[in-house]
């Protein structure tokens, strides 16, 4: 009997380790992970399992009368083109050399080999400009400045444009349509909405031509492009009309196919209303292979983060914030799992994937002028790839809410604020253990972050000033930073420039791909709205809460360097007296570079100036 044992010793272990890999196998292709440490802490809430799916229409119907608390139609506020909502790699977002073609700037990411729609696009050689402008799309030859002109443009009736990627000779054009719409006091809702893809053959610039179109019912949520693949999300009511749920519809080719109940995945918990959220993959080079989506029962969306491998898609309930992962790859939208941790999250830069784990920043509380009466705290959490929480620190800055956060390999930047702005520095590198490592108290705050080089950081926010009374700070005018994070337990700001009075403000305070900065060129520019207070109206000195009156708008260009800081060397306007309140049409909202050409844009008007002087050279105003 013992010589049999041993004997079959071998095929118990070969049977094993099969059945590892077998197991291994379905985890990866069901988006489930082994935990990464030992060590790891459990999570105090358990992420919920895989998504179950409805068997019918019965089942659905009855499942949202059973658990949600809204079944009627309710306002849902669609994206007016805002974007809704960590580099891994690179250190750089903007090209320093191409393979072919001219030297261009490309749009500001947040992941490297994960592009964002935009307002903007370059071709791949740097050669022509694709723009949206209202409810047009224009294609201009752009270099060399002197032979730049307007080849052609795409116009869209009754829609609102979202934005725009380019990959090769291939437009995409994501756009919103919008039908029933109502307007109270908080602005625009609609009842009944389509978001759609557009893909264009650009080879003749001259003459795009349409070569499909894809549209879903629902409102534009956020998008991402990774290699020749655009992944999108919409957001769609799960709503009860004449005790009918109205399920999502797909309208391609003229035809229109209701997504049907039974492939609707959802988990098994109740909210207080739902959301038909749904991802599509579509293939812009390939046009014979058919999109892929899938649609989940979730609470609703606010944030997205995407990684090469993966969308992480984020909703506040009550006082904490679910997380939704699904993996991506090509066409293929794998099955979700989801997590939860403590707080609401800011935006995507808030979030991060880093070699196996999702970081995330969050702020529970509220902050009140009363300092009895503010809840506040900030924490960073580590969750493994089942989204189960293995590392916290918590409890940072009391009375304070998080400004910003950036994610860059090991380390977590934090900007908290209430009177002053403490930058954290946080180690990530024991996921398990994170940790403050250091931080930096001075006036003022920033609500972007953007990387300089590995030990030095950008920040653009607001100056401050302390309130005589009360625990709080007004805040002033538009303020870049420049910080030092060599010594980690030591933060500094090396440098500094504030632009105009209270009231000055910029597009890059909210929407980072108005950021343009070259490290190579020692390149920083930034659009912004000038504000000024006359001090001869307050001979008694100008109170910290006055605010300015706008004086100009355009874009500020500037030099960056370790050496000197920051040094202002020019302005670029598109209006003849530098400030319209009525005529926001020629309002700067972004630039670009090709070779030593500084390219600005604004609704009606394209400049192009040196970039060693800032002559201008050539301006095109659109039609």
């Amino acid at each position: 009997m013992e010589k049999k044992i041993k004997k079959r010793a071998p095929l118990y272990g070969i049977a094993a380790v099969l059945l590892a890999i077998v197991l291994a196998a379905a985890c990866y292709n069901f988006g489930v992970y082994p935990p990464e440490s030992e060590t790891a802490q459990p999570s105090p809430i358990t992420p919920s399992a895989l998504l179950n799916t409805f068997s019918s229409y019965e089942e659905l119907k009855n499942f949202l009368l059973e658990n949600s608390g809204t079944q009627e139609f309710f306002p849902y506020y669609g994206s007016w083109g805002g974007m809704l909502e960590s580099r891994s790699k690179t250190m750089d977002t903007y090209a320093e050399s191409q393979n072919s073609g001219f030297e261009h700037s490309t749009t500001n990411i947040q992941v490297a080999g994960v592009d964002e729609a935009d307002i903007v696009k370059t071709d791949e050689n740097g050669e022509h400009i694709y723009m949206v402008s209202g409810n047009n799309i224009f294609i201009l030859k752009a270099y060399p400045p002197r032979e730049a002109e307007v080849l052609s443009s795409i116009t869209f009736e009754d829609t609102h444009l979202i934005g725009i990627f380019a990959d090769g000779d291939r437009l995409a054009v994501l756009g919103c349509q919008y039908v029933n719409s109502y307007w109270d006091y908080y602005g625009g809702f609609y009842e009944d909405t389509k978001t759609f893809v557009n893909v264009y053959d650009t080879s003749n610039k001259t003459s795009p031509a349409l070569l499909t179109s894809f549209t879903i019912s629902g409102s534009y949520f956020n998008s991402r492009m990774i290699g020749e693949y655009i992944y999108f999300v919409v957001s769609q009511q799960a709503s009860i009309k004449n005790d009918t749920v109205i399920l999502p519809k797909v309208y391609s080719n003229e035809e229109i196919r209701e997504i049907s109940a039974s492939e609707i995945q959802y988990f098994n918990t109740s909210d207080s209303y739902f959301m038909f959220t749904t991802i599509v993959a579509i293939n812009v080079q390939d046009l014979a292979e058919e999109p892929t989506n899938k649609t989940i029962l979730l609470g609703g969306t606010s944030c997205m983060y995407v990684s090469v491998n993966n969308i992480y898609i984020t909703f506040p309930k009550s006082e904490s914030t679910l997380i939704y992962r699904t993996r991506i790859e090509n066409e293929t939208i794998g099955p979700m799992v989801s997590g939860i941790v403590p707080g609401y999250v800011l935006n995507q830069f808030s979030m991060d994937e880093h070699d196996g784990y999702f970081r995330i920043a969050t702020t529970t509380g509220h902050v009140a002028r009363i300092l009895e009466q503010t809840t506040s705290k900030n924490h960073v959490y580590v969750l493994n790839m089942n989204l189960s929480i293995v590392g916290k620190l918590e409890n940072l800055a009391p009375g304070e809410k998080t400004y910003s956060a950036r994610f860059m390999g090991d380390r977590c930047y934090l900007v908290t604020f209430v009177k002053v702005d403490p930058l954290f520095v946080i180690d990530l590198s024991e996921p398990t253990k994170p940790t403050v490592l250091g931080e930096l108290k001075i006036p003022g705050y920033s609500d972007y972050l953007h990387p300089y080089d590995e030990n030095h950081i950008i920040g653009v926010g607001k100056e401050t000033a302390e309130a005589e009374e009360g625990d709080f700070a007004w805040y002033q005018g538009v303020k870049i930073s420049l910080f030092d994070v060599s010594n980690v337990n030591n933060p500094k700001q090396i440098a500094n420039y504030t632009i105009g009075d209270r009231g000055t403000d910029s597009p890059v305070l909210r929407d980072h791909k108005a950021f343009l900065f070259d490290k190579s060129k020692n390149l920083l520019v930034i659009p912004v709205q000038v504000a000024e207070i006359n001090e001869t109206k307050y001979p008694q000195g100008v109170p910290f809460y006055v605010s300015g009156t706008p004086v100009w708008q355009g874009a500020l260009v500037f030099n960056i360097t370790l050496s000197d800081g920051l040094v202002l060397r020019g302005n670029i306007t598109h209006l003849e007296n530098g400030i319209n309140i009525g005529d926001n049409s020629h309002w700067v909202n972004r630039a670009l570079y090709i070779e030593n050409i500084l390219y600005t844009l604004s609704d009606k008007k394209i400049k192009m100036n040196n970039l060693e002087d800032l002559a201008l050279l050539n301006e095109i105003e659109l039609p």
